[in-house]
């Protein structure tokens, strides 16, 4: 007796489009720099010293980085301080931002979902891939979130064959 059955891939007949942050990851090397390790004796920040700094330092070994200025000292850290980092920083890093490694994550997936051409995705059933060999910051799916409510018809979170209702439009 010879059966035959025709197996239905219902995941892909259901029309669900999934969306991957792990393609807007940016692969660039993160860098913390602490201004800690300018201040003298680990308080003040002397402006002479850090001009100095500033003048004789290799910036160039920042080429193609993303960079997180911080400063982890209990210590009063003039503004203009910061101001000169980010202008070594800018012409060799990629990314420059005032904060912590979490706040560097959020504004790369930013950035790059800004591109995402949201057309593509208008009156669609998006499913928001949740497992990712890599660490997606919530930040970016807080953000994608943000940038397909207005145009999608809904959204999901998981993956195509298991997910969770974040949001339906209602016609």
């Amino acid at each position: 007796m010879d059966i035959q059955e025709n197996f239905v891939n219902k995941v892909a007949a259901s029309g669900l489009i999934t969306f991957n942050l792990e393609e807007y990851y940016d692969a660039g090397e993160r860098v913390v720099y602490d201004i800690k390790d300018n201040l003298f004796h680990g308080l003040m920040l002397r402006e002479k010293d850090f001009r100095e700094f500033i003048k004789t330092h290799d910036w160039a070994s920042y080429t193609g980085k993303n960079i997180a200025i911080i400063c982890s000292a209990d210590a009063i850290v003039p503004t203009w301080a910061y101001m000169l980092l980010a202008n070594k920083f800018k012409p060799f890093a990629n990314e420059v931002v005032f904060g912590s490694l979490e706040t560097l994550e959020a504004v790369l997936f930013t950035k790059a979902l800004a591109k995402v051409d949201l057309n593509a995705f208008a009156g669609e059933r998006v499913v928001i891939k949740g497992c990712a060999d890599i660490d997606v910051s919530v930040a970016a799916y807080v953000e994608i979130t943000s940038l397909l409510t207005p145009v999608v018809k809904s959204i999901m979170y998981g993956e195509p064959c298991s997910t969770v209702p974040i949001y339906k439009r209602k016609d």
